[in-house]
């Protein structure tokens, strides 16, 4: 008898928070992940780091794993005695063939669980600013498997049915069967000026619409290309889009950034700017990692009372420094009498989250800032844990005052290896991304190590770079790059605003440019 059991999960439609809780638990509990096309690839970050990942393809018009070996993957594993994730879009009993996957186990007495998903049929036409039903236009939907087999061999499907069905008629899968299926509805009766829209890639920012109406659809659709995975939602409530729209109109709607950030610090940043409606390319230039001795940090652990201050410089050194205390079974009370500085505002949230109270803040948000608001230091002892490679100017600056100064490393930098440097490169040079940000002279100097010498001001010609503060600004235009973006206030936060804000002044500027003939 199998020991392990599956768990046939509904992705969503393509937003990972769409995701359900329950959905999220049992990817975070897998062994084995076994996922489709149209899965996310943000939502397996969920599956555990040892987890094993099986891609069984699923793609309209592709290759695709036979459904036959996708159940014997999905029985053997479990009869192994795994936990084996079944991931699939939408929801998996909504034509995802999660009924038929069910009946397989129940013949080979695998235990299962089925989690439902939300399914595009709804979400879909929400993010693009379609209610499915609306009291004055549709009290009744339909959902319709739009695949060539379905309309040719299903004897149950009653299209005189559907033509007259006084609502909303949802056609999943049907992009490249969309003139034959509009005039199915023609034939039967449904008026040829019914509106329809076309929605690509719902609820993910690069969210496509077309509308036409049943007659003028599918050669809108083949003038302007458009691919798989589509659905389109025919009926009256599509009137409703122009007032309802909500999602892409989001000031970065449309518009690929690029986000440098090291992955563990990175999803405020990444969540700030999914919130105004762009598309973020994770590609962390930086990964931090612990130093082989703490030896000098230990020594100065071992004499905190004899210091005066206390400075953190990054969230970065606040973990490391609190992590080797914590490992030396030493705790807050060690700090009894430090005080406690702080540059910029996560670092001291990071300080303040283990209770203590940071006691200077420059107004600006950079090391020789710090000095001017520390008071007297003459003849004090400051300890400074952070990177091992860092500026001088902060211990410079505090020793010509007369402090006595121990910069002690606490944690290294490194250029981690990135899977997504060709793709990156390939998008770059096709001038498919608005906007790289960087967060760091370090996250500058290993972006463009990660490219050839000769193609960085290639690849970075076409499109815009952001950052933070002064000094990575004065970085990035030591390596040649034009900074398009950079806040007053050097925090993420501000940093995200001054994006929106910069977009938003470019979408204004076109908007107010008139056209060709001059009107």
């Amino acid at each position: 008898m199998p020991t392990g059991k599956v768990y046939l999960i509904g992705a969503g439609p393509g937003d990972p928070g769409l995701l359900t809780l329950k959905g999220k638990r049992c990817l975070e509990e897998a062994d084995v992940v076994v996922y489709d096309y149209l899965v996310d690839q943000r939502i397996l970050a969920y599956a555990r780091p040892e987890a094993e990942l099986i891609y069984v393809g699923k793609k309209s018009g592709g290759d695709a794993v036979p459904q036959t070996e996708i159940n014997q993957l999905i029985i053997e594993r479990a009869y192994n005695g795994e936990n084996v994730a079944r991931l699939k879009g939408g929801d998996p009993f909504l034509f995802g063939r999660g009924g038929e996957e069910a009946e397989e186990l129940v013949a080979a007495k695998v235990p299962f669980e089925v989690v439902p998903g939300v399914t595009s049929a709804l979400a879909v036409p929400t993010y693009a600013g379609i209610p499915v039903s609306h009291r004055e236009y549709a009290s009744a939907i339909a959902i319709v498997s739009g695949h060539k087999e379905v309309w040719e061999n299903a004897p149950h499907l009653n299209w005189a049915t559907l033509a007259g069905v006084g609502g909303t008629l949802i056609f999943l899968m049907g992009t490249r069967q969309l003139h034959n299926n509009m005039q199915r509805l023609i034939n039967h009766g449904l008026a040829a000026e019914t509106p329809v829209a076309l929605i690509r890639w719902g609820t993910r920012p690069d969210q496509e619409v077309l509308t036409g109406t049943v007659e003028t659809i599918a050669g809108l659709a083949a003038e302007r290309h458009f691919e798989p995975p589509a659905i389109a939602v025919v009926g009256e409530v599509v009137r409703l889009r122009e007032r309802l729209r909500w999602f892409d109109t989001k000031p970065l709607f449309g518009r690929r950034i690029v986000v440098t950030r090291p992955h563990a610090q990175a999803s405020g940043f990444v969540e700030l700017l999914e919130e105004q409606g762009a598309e973020v390319i994770l590609f962390p230039t930086i990964a931090t990692v612990p130093l082989e001795s703490y030896e000098r940090l230990d020594i100065a652990l071992d004499n905190l009372p004899a210091y005066h201050w206390l400075i953190f410089t990054s969230v970065n050194g606040v973990k490391y420094f609190f992590a080797r205390l914590h490992a030396r079974r030493q705790d807050i009370r060690s700090l009894a009498n430090i005080h406690i500085a702080a540059i910029g505002p996560e670092t001291a949230r990071a300080v303040e989250a283990f209770h203590l109270r940071v006691d200077a803040i420059p107004e600006e948000y950079r090391a020789e800032a710090l000095v001017t608001v520390l008071g007297e230091v003459c003849e004090q002892r400051i300890l400074l844990p952070r990177a091992a490679v860092a500026r001088e100017i902060l211990p410079e600056e505090l020793r010509a005052l007369g402090a006595h100064v121990d910069e002690i490393p606490v944690y290294q930098t490194v250029r981690p290896q990135n899977g997504k440097t060709e793709e990156l490169g390939a998008l770059l040079k096709a001038g498919k991304i608005d906007l790289v940000t960087f967060t760091s002279s370090s996250t500058v100097r290993n972006f463009v190590a990660s490219f050839p010498a000769d193609d960085v001001s290639a690849l970075l010609g076409r499109c815009r770079v952001g950052c933070i503060g002064p000094i990575t600004t004065e970085t990035a235009r030591e390596f040649g790059l034009v900074v398009a973006v950079q806040p007053q206030i050097y925090t993420i936060p501000a940093f995200a605003e001054a994006i929106v804000e910069y977009f938003s002044s470019q979408q204004s500027a076109v908007s107010s440019q008139p056209d060709k003939e001059g009107h």
